[in-house]
């Protein structure tokens, strides 16, 4: 046996029972008979105890669920390996790279991540992103392209590996789901855009999407009708099994017709391009020749890339893990997706991510455990060992057309709307990250994501709510309303809401706020009370302008009280000096308290504050 199938098979076994030293253990031990190998692997695996909210049937244990798992391991390749093979149109790879990225890439994270559920393999984002970058530096598919892809994906596990070590995951929680759903859909029309040329049977030499859309279409008048027809019939069916029988393997029922009817009917000698030669066996080991500048140039590229596949993976594990009530450690999670990016360079294939649309055919499948995407390895090497020969007959129409389905179902025309009608700022911003997707490129498109999605968080920091809280005429309450000049709490009384966090950009525009409801109050201002609950932290500026303000209102004659003060925002207020420039006396932890002692100081002791309406 090849040492390449021993590392593969030590793998799976790391993969299966989470322990390497056991792992070499039972292979030490495979000589010594089935039964003695069988009483080792049953004490690895541990039952998986159910939860109260779950039933047996729905979430059986043991065997059981060991052959669940197993069976939908198999459903799952079934399903996705039709699509990995598509993928490979997106990164502009040899087709049998499709199916590396779900070998040893899948057995890594099952090995080293925390997720039951995630599936780690080819995604189309990250594909798009690394082959818009890298097809200017390489011809696709040239043993220099494939160097470089294979590059990113080990830069992309070393970046994995830093937001390991110093915990920099958060980074991708900036990337706002918002932008995130305009991101994919600006991808999933640049993806199918990009395989229209493939479904018509025309050829385009244009990278820019629209560009490439023109030339398609001038081309038309020259296609393939035979091309355009096996084209619509694999959309028309895997649209159709998608609405109508989503649990069939629609993709793989297309792959296998296409390929029986080219061999059948010798296509590749009628005008249809079919995928050609498909290396078959085990991937060859080994690190990328790539020069020390190119490296360099890859750098943002991987970085781009480790921004989706944090966000997009994050995403997934945390809906699975709620969905199951299990807790799924982030940290772990980046490891494994590491192990597997490393896995896929030395492999010679492109970045992996943790795709929620195979996860999500995995859940269906009956898939509890990553049982089932060891499963999905094991029979991916089965198809590199024995059934690449068949690959070379399946029509690149067909492949085309599968990520074409894939494409339009990234475009989310339900969270668009849904955006729409809740926020529609953010619908803008997601409708713009979109269009710079598809009209300037991938990299620009997650780069303006990022940076709408800060901007966005900065501008409500800049901007928050102002509120003043006004007694009710009828309910006896303090209710609180939009801060404009004129209002007041009571005569002489303004309590004041201001809705963010003090710090250097907002701080000036707080204090203005403050002072032209006192300018423009009905009746003269002697006290003001600031209700400091959305208030957690001050800055150094901030302290500042919070200082002089005090001084300002103090000449005036005007008391400043605080009240719901955090034990973080009254640590910051003794750290600035905030707290002997006000009085320690005038800061509360309750609002109510520090009403009570706004009425002593306005003289109206006989009168008890109104109740706060709680907000």
């Amino acid at each position: 046996m090849s040492a390449t199938l021993w590392v593969m098979i030590l793998f799976l076994l790391t993969a299966l029972t989470k322990d390497p030293s056991l792992s070499c253990q039972i292979m030490r031990h495979f000589r010594a008979g089935p039964n003695h190998l069988l009483d080792i692997v049953k004490t690895s695996f541990p039952q998986r105890p159910r939860t109260h909210l779950m039933s047996e049937q729905q979430h059986p244990t043991g065997p059981r669920r060991g052959w669940t798992d197993i069976v939908a391991g198999l459903s799952l390749a079934s399903v996705n390996i039709p699509q990995v093979l598509g993928y490979t149109r997106i990164a502009a790879m040899p087709a049998v790279t499709g199916l590396y990225t779900v070998l040893l890439p899948l057995v890594a994270f099952a090995a080293f991540g925390s997720s039951r559920h995630l599936v780690v393999a080819a995604d189309s984002a990250t594909a798009a992103i690394f082959s818009s970058a890298i097809g200017k530096m390489a011809p696709p598919e040239s043993a220099h392209y494939i160097a470089l892809v294979s590059m990113t994906a080990l830069l992309c596990a070393a970046l994995l590996l830093v937001a390991r070590v110093f915990r920099l995951g958060f980074l991708a929680d900036f990337l706002s789901r918002t932008v995130l759903t305009g991101f994919l859909a600006g991808v999933g029309v640049q993806v199918c855009i990009a395989m229209l040329h493939d479904m018509l049977g025309v050829s385009v030499s244009a990278h820019n999407p629209l560009v490439q859309a023109y030339e398609t279409f001038r081309q038309i008048p020259h296609g393939s009708l035979m091309v355009a027809a096996l084209s619509a019939v694999t959309v028309g069916i895997l649209m159709t099994g998608q609405r109508l029988a989503p649990h069939l393997p629609a993709g793989l029922y297309v792959v296998i017709g296409s390929i029986a009817l080219s061999m059948g009917l010798n296509l590749s000698h009628h005008g249809v391009p079919t995928l050609g030669h498909v290396a078959g066996g085990l991937p060859h080991f080994g690190l990328p020749d790539v020069s020390w500048n190119e490296l360099l140039a890859l750098l943002p590229v991987a970085a781009f890339c480790v921004f989706v596949i944090i966000a997009q993976s994050a995403a997934t594990s945390r809906v699975f893990g709620e969905r199951f009530h299990e807790t799924v450690d982030e940290d772990r999670d980046l490891l494994g997706l590491s192990a597997a990016n490393v896995a896929a360079g030395l492999s010679g294939t492109f970045t992996v991510n943790g795709s929620p649309t195979q996860t999500a055919m995995a859940v269906r499948s009956g898939a509890r455990t990553q049982v089932a995407q060891v499963t999905f390895a094991c029979v991916t090497l089965m198809v590199l060992l024995f059934l690449t020969r068949p690959l070379e007959a399946l029509p690149r129409c067909v492949l085309a057309g599968i990520v074409f389905t894939v494409a339009v179902g990234m475009i989310d025309l339900k969270s668009l709307r849904a955006i729409r009608q809740e926020s529609p700022g953010e619908f803008w911003l997601a409708v713009t990250t979109a269009a710079v997707v598809v009209g300037v490129g991938v990299e620009e498109g997650i780069f303006l994501a990022i940076a709408l999605s800060l901007f966005r968080h900065v501008r409500h920091s800049y901007e928050p709510h102002t509120m003043v809280l006004q007694q009710s005429p009828t309910a006896g309450v303090l209710e609180a309303l939009p801060a404009k000049d004129g209002l007041e709490s009571a005569p002489g009384l303004i309590v004041f809401r201001f809705c963010a966090d003090l710090f250097y950009a907002n701080s000036t525009r707080f204090r203005q706020d403050l002072l032209d409801l006192v300018e423009h109050a009905p009746h003269p201002v002697r006290c003001v009370v600031l209700d400091a609950s959305p208030v957690t932290d001050i800055d150094y500026s901030a302290a500042a302008d919070l200082r002089d303000l005090i001084a300002q209102l103090h000449q005036r004659g005007i008391a400043l009280l605080f009240g719901r003060v955090s034990v973080y925002l009254r640590a910051d207020m003794d750290r600035h000096h905030i707290t002997p420039a006000l009085g320690d006396g005038n800061i509360y932890a309750e609002l109510h308290t520090a009403l009570k002692a706004a009425h002593q100081i306005l003289g109206d002791t006989t009168v008890p504050p109104p109740t706060v309406r709680p907000s």
